[in-house]
């Protein structure tokens, strides 16, 4: 799969390392049936540039390489007030000499303050241009598409990049991530059972699952969902899928049974805790010293000890956990991921 005619901007040097995890892995096996279960290892995509870190780097490699060649002063994007993506796209902008602007959508009610820490703080150092606030279920497309037409009017040039970056164009990122992780995977020896990610936007998903059906890795991807069930999500990364590979004019169609999601870790709604993340944040810390994020890669992990705990895999299994990042996010949210305030489930 030949990525090398579409415009790319370059935010990390080299690849991102996969890891064993032998005592998180340890820990885990203690709580599985018979106290035994699989071989867990991570490829560390918190690691990506961008400070500090986190999947959408990879989207946004080729997203402003495409704003840059539109002739774009600003970029738009959208996302929640701890928005993850907000803050890489942002960086992106920095790095380029660009303008940032947001949408942002308050989910959860009242969730919006000014004042926030995590990501929120992050939007305030680098210096967001501006954002706009808008109640959860808006239309975000018309907004920022609003924010470019208030641009237009100033004589700028907004481009405007969907929530998450997941586009085709976007997916490209995970493709390249796909083709990483295969010489990776031959360079050390190693083969997985299966490949552990979150299933959101559905970039990150969609696109990896081109990338492996376009070149030919078998391994099974199991997306954890952090927003909705199977029924809503699964649909969401097929059509992705397809749309990365038609842009890629592979001439395939993405088998619908390869789109494999797990619902039931994301309640009570995005965003909230509850008991099971709080559990993985706290085992994968105090075991390994990596550190994850109460609404994405918590919440994805404690679908990785649930379905290991229900006899998923087993041991001389090896399940690689792709870390997307989310660290600032964190600090938003101590009480909770110290288990001093009770959270649901």
């Amino acid at each position: 799969m030949d990525l090398s005619r579409f415009a790319r901007r370059r935010y990390t040097r080299g690849a991102t390392p996969i890891e064993p995890m032998p005592r998180f892995s340890a820990a885990l096996a203690a709580s599985c049936p018979g106290g035994r279960g699989p071989e867990v290892w991570v490829k560390r995509d918190d690691l990506l540039g961008l400070s500090p870190g986190g999947n959408k780097t990879r989207k946004l490699e080729f997203l402003v390489a495409d704003a840059l060649h539109q002739g774009a002063d600003t970029l738009i994007t959208c996302g929640a007030p701890q928005s993850n993506h907000c803050r890489i796209t942002l960086a992106a902008a920095v790095k380029e000499g660009l303008q940032c602007r947001f949408v942002i959508e308050e989910r959860v009610p009242d969730s919006y303050h000014d004042g926030a820490t995590g990501n929120h703080f992050l939007f305030r150092l680098y210096g967001v241009e501006a954002i706009t606030v808008v109640p959860g279920g808006s239309d975000m497309a018309a907004a920022m598409q609003a924010v470019a037409d208030e641009l237009k009017q100033q004589g700028r040039k907004g481009y405007v990049i969907p929530g998450g970056g997941s586009n085709a164009l976007g997916g490209l990122g995970y493709v390249a991530c796909a083709q990483e992780l295969q010489l990776q995977a031959f360079e050390r020896g190693v083969g997985f059972d299966a490949v552990v990610v979150g299933s959101g936007s559905s970039g990150t998903h969609g696109g990896l699952l081109a990338g492996f059906v376009g070149n030919r890795i078998e391994t099974p991807i199991i997306g954890i969902g952090v927003s909705r069930d199977p029924e809503q999500q699964a649909p969401l990364v097929h059509a992705e899928a397809q749309a990365v590979s038609d842009l890629l004019e592979l001439n395939l169609k993405v088998p619908r049974d390869a789109v494999r999601c797990i619902g039931g870790y994301w309640q009570p709604k995005y965003s909230l805790p509850n008991r099971r993340m709080v559990e993985a944040v706290q085992m994968l810390a105090r075991t390994e010293a990596i550190l994850l994020d109460p609404v994405y890669t918590g919440k994805v992990m404690a679908g990785l000890i649930g379905l290991a705990r229900a006899g998923e895999w087993g041991a001389g299994q090896r399940v690689l956990f792709i870390h997307t990042g989310g660290l600032p996010s964190l600090f938003a949210y101590q009480r909770v991921v110290l288990g001093q305030d009770d959270v649901e489930r």
